[in-house]
């Protein structure tokens, strides 16, 4: 492909999007940019403070069922207060507890501190992505979402290296790092993006009311799908937990599992936006039951992979899945969550990859310890295909998509809408 055609390609996966987006967007990589703590936590208890590997676990497990409580609450938040509230709220609040946990000494203050910083950070994610679908057009919100997800692997993969650098001079150095990008990314928020909400009638302000979270749990076709994403999202996790745990085992060392996992980030960099442009306007459908299918499969293959160069093989089978399936999914959410009711969707969907990260160590320990590693690669295939054949049933009650979603505009009074449309058109 010649240099001219690179640029057109690249052109077109960025045109027609709102200024708002963007922002957005920068909001996002800036976040990743100073991400620390989740990367360096176990690290920074054992190494750095002294303690023993089982409360270092359980740290980690408090800051991640932090982030389970705070999906569900996020929600509401977004949905009640609105996007941008919600965001400021967390941003700042997130800014805080993670400077606070680089001073803390007790280790009931620590694990009490990492469980608000889980809170508070993953708060923000409902609104994002509620705040996405409402300033985005229904046609391009695959590549809106597939782009946030870029800036999202490109920011932690950025920030892993510099943070292990800032590690070896200061780990406390590194937790006011992030606090300091965090409140950067709020400062962003206030100055430059307006509330998206839609503006609710009377008529749909009753509507609105009657969006609990009990209408979301009711919701037969939409809890479906947050199971099987939960499904997913534990096949998924085992790139983190399951991967590292077998390698060891088999005699692989840390710079080993280092280079081969390096190589899921690298192709969802290079890959996602190119990808995306491919599958948008493909069947969503075909999407989801291809990309669990090679999910499942993918782990599967791990079963026979006797050196890096073959494990680097399967990793690029699952992250091919993984580039395929994030923005195709979170576009089905939305498409399956009420207008006024996107926060609470949102923060269901949030939970079920929350609730994944609380599983999948748990599930591959056990299955390791007993069965032994080859048994959790097989389990992983028997999951990628029961979520397949889920999603071909799921997807054959979903309605075609159309533009009803598309907001009137800003519930704050601005006149964002005109620019958005404007922006977009």
């Amino acid at each position: 492909m010649s240099l001219a055609a690179l640029k057109r390609a690249a052109r077109e996966s960025v045109s027609g999007l709102p200024r708002e987006f963007w922002w957005l967007w920068t909001s996002t990589l800036v976040n990743r940019l100073g991400a620390f703590v989740a990367t360096f936590m176990a690290i920074y208890l054992t190494l750095d403070r002294g303690y023993s590997a089982s409360y270092a676990g359980l740290v980690v497990s408090l800051h991640g069922l932090g982030g389970v409580v705070s999906s569900i609450g996020g929600g509401v938040m977004t949905d009640r207060l609105g996007r941008r509230p919600t965001l400021l709220i967390a941003q700042s609040s997130t800014a805080f507890s993670v400077a606070l946990l680089g001073f803390v000494h007790h280790p009931v203050a620590i694990a009490g501190v990492a469980f608000l910083v889980g809170m508070a950070s993953n708060a923000s994610r409902p609104a994002v992505q509620a705040m996405m679908a409402d300033i985005v057009r229904p046609e391009d919100r695959v590549r809106a979402f597939s782009l946030n997800y870029w800036a999202i692997n490109l920011g932690f993969a950025v920030s892993s290296a510099g943070a292990g650098f800032i590690a070896e001079v200061s780990y406390v150095a590194g937790f006011l790092v992030e606090a300091g990008m965090t409140l950067a990314c709020a400062v962003v928020i206030f100055l430059k993006l307006p509330e998206s909400r839609p503006v609710v009638t009377t008529k749909e302000a009753q509507d609105e009311a009657s969006v609990g979270l009990g209408t979301v749990l009711r919701d037969g076709r939409f809890m479906s799908l947050v199971g099987l994403c939960f499904l997913v999202a534990l096949i998924f996790q085992q790139g983190a937990v399951g991967l590292p745990i077998a390698m060891g085992a088999a005699g692989f060392t840390p710079a080993d599992f280092g280079m081969v996992i390096a190589v899921n980030g690298v192709l969802i960099v290079a890959l996602q936006i190119p990808v995306t442009r491919f599958i948008e306007h493909l069947d969503a459908r075909r999407l989801l039951v291809a990309s669990s299918l090679l999910a499942g499969y993918g782990f599967g293959l791990t079963a026979f992979a006797g050196s890096v160069g073959v494990i680097v093989l399967t990793v690029c089978v699952w992250t091919l899945a993984e580039i395929v399936n994030a923005p195709t999914q979170t576009g089905l959410v939305v498409r399956l969550s009420p207008l006024h009711g996107r926060g609470r969707y949102q923060g269901m969907y949030t939970m079920s990859w929350s609730v994944a990260g609380l599983a999948a160590p748990l599930m591959s320990g056990f299955v390791i310890d007993r069965f032994g590693a080859e048994w959790l690669w097989g389990l992983c295939a028997v999951i990628g295909t029961v979520a397949g054949v889920g999603f071909w049933m799921l997807m054959g009650r979903v309605p075609a998509e159309d533009d009803d979603s598309v907001p009137a505009g800003p519930s704050s009074g601005a006149s964002v809408s005109g620019a958005v449309a404007e922006q977009a058109a």
